[in-house]
């Protein structure tokens, strides 16, 4: 249940002619009062002699009272409360209970005081009710509202537990605006998967997902088809920028324009621009200026671009483990413009679940905690590699490189969500979790082809060389050794410990070390964690060649990058995944 408090106003009676109205586009069903401070309050929804006037002239009566000098302008108090979707639709008599103590709750009519504001409250659709009042006590004082938005959302919580509502995480004022009912209603008109609000922001995060000037920003949002508007000093400096799509009209068929931060905070432009900043020691080292960037091999295609994804990936995990708030907090919000990425370049079998992973991780990337940007250049160079590179092909190397980067994405996403956890952000803990279940469909989709290719791969191996590398993870993994085994994946595991040591490698060491920084136990399938975490350490093609020396089916080879010094993660601070 989420409440929502609205700009105070001047006019009772617009508020109330909006409420009983149809609504901006004809969303508004049946208006009428569900309850109010006086059983005998008129409501004009419902009683044909009742009007708008004669509701406003009582609600209004205590501040028409008072001297004109004394009358606050502002004294149209307005709060939506709002049921989630997946509620139940509760009847008039319910929510006139939960408007009695929303009101209570605030301090606009606490429990027992004969002399509270004056209130009422509309419905006008089946999930949500509006409470109007007016901010002057029949006794002439004015009532106490400190922390009246902080007030409300604790009794939503405790209004969710006594209904058996969805329990909401509770905001901290970082996440983006919703859509409005009228949004909604005129999306589900138009035929639109979203509001245009919603593809706007993911529109924008996609566009800014690892550009590197404002430059190729606003190349991206006009390649996407959007429609720009620039905001412009005397000075000819850039201030801001506001976007629209191109079919989103108002009622005199002009464009609705939506400034980047009212489609989420971190989308201002002076909070775009923070994504481009130094670490504070490079910045000083070089006076402040741009130091030469290092030389980087070029991106050679999407399978190359998703192993250095994978490996920045990695690096990221370990520093929001083990750094401080600040970089943490700069990997996490980074994270999401890997995964914006991932979702602009998916194929066509994973596309659904990358996007929404994608579009449900925003909410995880903003907290409180500053994020220390340019730390997290790795991160933004990667999801920059994966836009340059194009589209993957979900085949051969690339769709095998596909599921190494979800799988290791998977983790990072569990990670932000302990990270999250562990300091009370509830809504971005329960988004990032979100987001890997996502990712986890989106993993079987990748994974199924690659597999079944490696495990092919490894029921064609020797007796005794299957027999090997069973004596070799019993000898590393005494402890998961047999429910490794009993895995679908444990032949396309053989057959990755196989290719290790036939590249040159120390199998043995390789699994130890695979193993080393996170325990394994609670992990689903070992095996499948292994094997993409072998691969990339080792630096083997994801889908090795056919018997016949030739790449396998739809595969495309590719230079591997240089060797990692760091060691691979397994399961995600004790996660269990669910594969």
């Amino acid at each position: 249940m989420i409440p929502s408090i609205h700009k105070r106003g001047s006019e009772t009676v617009g508020l109330i002619r909006y409420l009983y109205g149809p609504g901006t586009h004809e969303e508004h069903t049946d208006p009428h009062l569900v309850a109010a401070f006086d059983p005998l309050t008129p409501d004009p929804g419902r009683d044909p002699q009742a009007t708008y006037g004669q509701l406003q002239r009582l609600l209004d009566q205590p501040v028409n009272a008072l001297p004109a000098g004394r009358r606050p302008k502002k004294h149209v108090w307005h709060l939506s409360v709002r049921a989630s979707p997946e509620d139940p639709v509760l009847p008039d008599g319910d929510w006139a209970a939960i408007a009695r103590r929303m009101v209570a709750a605030t301090g606009i009519a606490p429990d027992g005081d004969d002399a509270a504001c004056r209130w009422a409250a509309v419905r006008h659709a089946d999930d949500h009710i509006h409470i109007i009042a007016t901010l002057v006590r029949d006794d002439g004082r004015r009532p106490r509202l400190h922390n009246e938005a902080r007030r409300a959302q604790a009794e939503a919580r405790a209004i969710e537990a006594d209904y058996g509502l969805r329990r909401v995480a509770s905001g901290d004022g970082t996440a983006a605006k919703r859509p409005t009912s009228a949004e909604r209603y005129k999306a589900e008109r138009q035929g639109r998967e979203r509001p245009a609000r919603e593809e706007l922001r993911e529109t924008v995060r996609r566009a800014v997902a690892g550009a590197a000037s404002e430059e190729e920003f606003f190349e991206r949002l006009a390649a996407a088809g959007l429609l720009i508007r620039k905001r412009v000093a005397p000075s000819g400096d850039l201030l801001g920028y506001k976007v629209a799509l191109p079919d989103d009209r108002n009622k005199d068929d002009e464009p609705v324009f939506y400034p980047g931060s009212k489609l989420a905070p971190d989308l201002s432009l002076p909070r775009i621009r923070e994504r481009w900043a130094l670490p504070a020691e490079a910045a000083a080292s070089v006076g402040g200026s741009r130091p030469e960037e290092p030389a980087l091999p070029p991106v050679t295609g999407p399978a190359f671009a998703r192993r250095r994804a994978t490996a920045a990936t990695w690096q990221a995990l370990l520093i929001i483990d083990h750094g401080d708030d600040g970089t943490a907090a700069a990997q996490i919000a980074a994270a999401g413009e890997i995964l914006d990425a991932l979702a602009k370049t998916s194929a066509a079998h994973t596309r659904a679940e990358l996007r929404e992973a994608a579009f449900v991780f925003e909410r995880a990337s903003r907290s409180h905690v500053k994020a220390v940007r340019g730390h997290d250049r790795a991160l933004r160079q990667a999801a920059r590699d994966l836009v340059h590179s194009g589209p993957a092909l979900g085949r051969g190397e690339d769709g095998a490189t596909t599921a190494m980067l979800i799988d290791m994405a998977f983790f990072l996403a569990v990670a932000a969500a302990n990270w999250h956890a562990k300091r009370h952000h509830g809504q971005q803990a329960a988004a990032a979790r979100r987001a890997a279940e996502h990712l986890n469909a989106a993993y079987q989709a990748a994974a199924a082809h690659p597999m079944a290719v490696l495990g092919q791969r490894g029921h064609r191996l020797a007796p005794r060389v299957r027999q090997r590398q069973a004596d070799l993870l019993h000898q590393v993994l005494p402890k998961l050794a047999e429910q490794i085994r009993a895995e679908p994946g444990w032949p396309a595991l053989a057959a990755t410990l196989d290719d290790a040591q036939r590249a040159g490698h120390d199998p043995a060491a390789l699994l130890a070390e695979a193993t080393r920084r996170r325990e394994l136990d609670t992990a689903t399938s070992v095996s499948d964690v292994l094997v993409w975490r072998l691969r990339r350490s080792a630096h083997l093609p994801a889908l090795p060649e056919s018997p016949h020396g030739t790449p396998a089916q739809g595969s495309q080879r590719t230079v591997s990058p240089a060797p990692s010094t760091q060691p691979v993660p397994s399961a995600a601070n004790g996660s269990s995944r669910r594969r």
